[in-house]
């Protein structure tokens, strides 16, 4: 008896409990699959083959191959074969993805080769969704195909199967979207960026009818959260007459980014995105810009905040948030404003790790002094060596007057950076950025051609120096040609924001090299690398001319010594060492140490002449003061002048 009632009393229990369950039950919203194509070296193609509805969805993959292939989306359609060739996979055997679907969004996002690409771009709410998408059964052991399946980090096997299918549900998207309403958004710098919990997106439709003199736009109120808060989009007049095809524009509003993320642990999004479109049109150059006004929590001034775009232009499938086109103005602690000239996804980009520069108000003062003084000193040496020149014929005068013409030019273009750079913008950048480049690498080239023409006239002695013209084609043709290859590979050039450590929200604006990976892959090639090679060339030649020329009577004076190095310091640019060693307790003096040495190099460089022919006066016709100012081998070791 009492068994019988035991058993019974079991059963009870289990059918309360799943009543229970199905009374509390939330449909799966999310697809997360992750695993391991093997597939042959050799080129590699993604083939994506999408429709509307709500079936199923296959992945499956082979030996050069990798396929998505379904009807699970409300309004994306797709259909392509897209090479992967710029994911650099052809050397590789094995390749880890991850592909995530976000019904709500309507957005299927693929992960491959640590690039993010964009299936299906996000939506609002649609009418119906595709959810609690189930794997459908086992497929079969292949030698290329998908190996440590894991559906939402569960893993499923480790064999290698020819393909996973998923089957979905039609499911009511206004009802799952109550059902996330208890979710919620938060914006936390450290040591991440929000959470995958989120609201539904929801659209607005404006009509811009004749006369239309704008419009503002306003998300819909967050439990929580103030209405004065909620993010607005302000629709200038101008996009009217912009718009030729229609009068109707869609503003979006997406709480939920974690499927915008670039996937850089640098930058973090904050946590709406703003999506305005027009139908079939692409809207770019507005006269009057967009406003869209983001309200969020506050952020250490140490997180630097910049208003930015989905550039979807350049490639659809990867996000690309750019700063192109948009104007960043903070209005608060909590508040900041965006003005773009254009229509995409929008939202606010946040530095996770902070790299202002202290001081950088200071710095900016002493360059900017010393690069004004240092066009007028070079453009002074210019003009002296040009009457040496009708007096004597030496054959460094040409290899001093390249090395004014480029340090001056140098000092002139970096002078205008700011300027140009603030009144121009990017495309004005470009040209300037890599003007800039070229006349630092023709200034290291001269001084580089300082040391060169330094060793020749001290150990060199009976063969005759090379004419002025290979100096020239040196110091002013090949610079040339790294910086053309540069501009032609691209996205090289253009503005680059220097942020203070005092006030993050206003950055320092001046053409340069941008601040990317590939950008900043070329300034190491480039300029550090030059930098080095100079420095150390130019440091063994001080060495090697002092023991040379130690044991002559004029150098026992301290007065001679010193300058005669000094001299050749500036001209061989050795105090471009010191940016090697901005580290360290120390960092403040050697970086305030290396802006006054360079900035005013130039005017170093008028001095030295100055003080050479100083010099010469007070000796009178002694042999030190018979030399000219432009031999180093006539100054150093009194040599006559090879014609």
């Amino acid at each position: 008896m009492e068994p019988l009632l035991t058993a019974g009393l079991r059963a009870a229990l289990v059918f309360i409990l799943l009543l229970l369950a199905a009374g509390t039950s939330e449909h799966d919203l999310y697809l997360s699959f992750c695993g391991t194509w093997r597939h042959d070296s050799g080129a590699l193609s993604l083939i994506v083959n999408l429709s509307t509805g709500c079936s199923e969805i296959s992945i499956s993959a082979g030996q050069s191959s990798l396929s998505i292939d379904g009807q699970i989306t409300a309004g994306c359609s797709r259909s392509e074969v897209i090479p992967l060739k710029q994911l650099g996979l052809e050397s590789q055997e094995e390749t880890r993805f991850c592909l995530y679907w976000e019904p709500l969004l309507d957005q299927l996002k693929l992960q491959v080769g640590g690039k993010n690409l964009s299936l299906c771009w996000p939506r609002s709410v649609q009418g119906l969704c595709c959810t609690d998408l189930s794997n459908s059964g086992k497929a079969p052991v292949a030698i290329y195909g998908i190996t440590d399946g894991t559906i939402k980090n569960d893993l499923f096997t480790h064999e290698t199967l020819e393909a996973y299918k998923f089957i979905g549900e039609s499911t009511d998207c206004k009802s799952l979207c109550d059902q996330q309403s208890r979710g919620s958004t938060h914006v936390n710098v450290e040591p991440a960026v929000g959470n995958v919990e989120h609201l539904c997106a929801h659209s607005s439709e404006v009509d811009m009818k004749e006369g239309f003199r704008g419009h503002n736009v306003t998300a819909a109120a967050t439990k929580g959260v103030p209405a004065e808060s909620s993010t607005t989009v302000h629709l200038p007049p101008a996009l009217k007459t912009a718009a030729t095809k229609t009068s109707k524009v869609v503003c979006t509003f997406f709480n939920n980014n974690s499927l915008f993320q670039e996937g850089h642990k640098e930058n973090r999004l904050f946590n709406e995105v703003v999506g305005i479109t027009v139908e079939n049109e692409v809207i770019a150059n507005l006269s009057e810009p967009i406003t869209i006004d983001f309200h969020h929590d506050v952020i250490p001034q140490l997180h630097s905040k910049k208003c930015v775009s989905w550039d979807t232009r350049k490639d659809p499938l990867q996000v690309n948030w750019l700063a192109d086109g948009c104007e960043t103005r903070q209005k608060g602690a909590k508040h900041t404003e965006c003005l773009c000239n254009h229509l995409t996804y929008f939202s606010v980009l946040v530095q996770m790790e902070p790299r202002p520069v202290r001081h950088l108000l200071a710095l900016t003062a002493i360059t900017s002094l010393g690069c004004a003084v240092s066009v007028i000193s070079c453009v002074a040496v210019f003009i002296f060596l040009c009457r040496k020149s009708r007096r004597c014929k030496e054959q460094s005068i040409p290899i001093h007057m390249g090395l004014a013409v480029s340090l001056g030019l140098l000092n002139l273009l970096f002078f205008f950076t700011g300027v140009l750079a603030n009144v121009g913008g990017e495309r004005l950048c470009v040209w300037v950025g890599a003007g800039l480049h070229y006349t630092l690498l023709s200034s290291f080239t001269w001084m580089g051609v300082e040391v060169f023409h330094t060793f020749w006239m001290v150990h060199v002695v009976f063969s005759p120096s090379p004419k002025a013209c290979v100096w020239n084609l040196v110091g002013f043709a090949l610079p040339a040609l790294p910086v053309f290859i540069l501009a032609a590979v691209g996205d090289i050039y253009g503005v680059r924001e220097v942020v203070p450590s005092d006030d993050v929200s206003n950055p320092y604006r001046m053409c340069w090299m941008k601040d990317t990976p590939k950008a900043l892959l070329a300034h190491y090639f480039t300029n550090m690398t030059a930098v080095a090679v100079l420095v150390i060339s130019g440091l063994v030649m001080l060495f090697l001319v002092y023991r040379k020329i130690r044991i002559r009577d004029e150098w026992r004076q301290n007065r001679v010594a010193f300058l005669s190095i000094w001299g050749l310091s500036c001209l061989y640019g050795t105090s471009w060492g010191l940016t090697f060693l901005d580290f360290g307790p120390l960092s403040d003096v050697i970086l305030f140490l290396s802006c006054v040495l360079n900035a005013f190099q130039g005017f170093f460089l008028m001095l030295r002449f100055y003080m050479l022919a100083w010099m010469r006066k007070q000796a009178g016709g002694s042999a030190l003061g018979s030399t000219s100012t432009g031999s180093t081998r006539q100054h150093m070791l009194q040599a006559p002048e090879k014609s």
